[in-house]
């Protein structure tokens, strides 16, 4: 299917980014016009998104965080991507719960929580290399075509 617009995003690895990342990305995805639960669904799984790749990517928080978003007919698809030290073992951090600082008093629910709110989620990670989260949400609107190409 072919790309209707795409948006490129690249802010500093500092948590109060965080907040202008998911309103940009909603604000953008606003286009294909989504409910208001849509919306909040977008907004939560871009949040857990970025804030993983701050607080798990790096200790330094003069790296960047990329998110580059892409509209489609119905539904929108968000890579929030970042150079950072990466997941050694992707299933395990995917598990409720899990998490790689315990000492931050993280939850361990970010990827879970994607999963939630996203219809699909897709992680891809190396260490040293950084990590890309894939993430797409349908767009329930009527008077858009129902099927992906």
């Amino acid at each position: 299917m072919n790309v209707k617009n795409e948006m490129k995003l690249e802010f500093l690895s500092r948590s109060q980014n965080e907040a202008f990342a998911r309103v940009a990305v909603a604000a953008f995805a606003a286009q294909l016009d989504p409910t208001l639960e849509e919306i909040a669904d977008i907004k939560t799984a871009v949040s857990e998104a970025v804030t993983n790749a701050i607080i798990h990517g790096y200790d330094n928080p003069n790296e960047t965080v990329q998110i580059i978003t892409r509209i489609y007919d119905n539904y929108v698809e968000i890579e929030v991507i970042d150079q950072g030290r990466g997941i050694e073992d992707i299933d395990l951090a995917r598990q409720p719960l899990y998490t790689s600082k315990p000492e931050l008093e993280r939850s361990g629910m970010g990827f879970t929580v994607m999963e939630t709110f996203m219809d699909e989620l897709e992680v891809s990670s190396a260490p040293g290399q950084g990590t890309k989260v894939r993430m797409v949400k349908n767009i329930s609107n009527d008077t858009q075509e129902t099927e992906r190409d």
